[in-house]
């Protein structure tokens, strides 16, 4: 079992800190090789930088929660999630599909006890997270 695990390239698990901006301050987000791998995978389907992305899941997720806690373990989460939902089926494979272009209630919907927030106000049925998804999504570059 151990194999699968400890055969990872040691590289995947260094730790790189990138200096980002987010609305010009200046900040540092320290993470293991293979999140960033991850994240610039998701940034490239939908044509931004990392850095861009990074901004906007900090925009929606203070829209959306209010506050943001500890934002590089909230990254960490976005990379295991994103990967998690294309294992699932949720998310193409196809890294030519962009994000943007998925209904987030269609990927969001029916996961297991623990990957959603618990739901908040309900408007026709979506939940709050889910349309806050979903804003995120529409409004990423085409």
């Amino acid at each position: 079992m151990c194999e699968i695990f400890i055969s990872a390239d040691p590289a995947s698990y260094d730790s790189r800190t990138r200096s980002v901006r987010l609305h010009g301050v200046v900040t540092s987000i320290r993470l293991e090789q293979l999140y960033w791998d991850v994240l610039e995978e998701i940034a490239r389907r939908d044509a931004m930088t990392v850095t861009h992305l990074i901004e906007r899941l900090y925009d929606e997720l203070v829209h959306a929660r209010g506050g943001v806690g500890n934002f590089t373990s909230f990254l960490r989460v976005c990379a295991l999630r994103y990967e998690a939902l294309v294992a699932r089926g949720r998310i193409p494979a196809d890294v030519h599909v962009p994000i943007r272009s998925l209904d987030a209630a269609t990927v969001l919907r029916e996961l297991p006890k623990g990957w959603t927030a618990p739901p908040t106000e309900h408007v026709d049925g979506d939940s709050a997270p889910a349309r806050a998804l979903q804003r995120a999504l529409t409004r990423l570059p085409h």
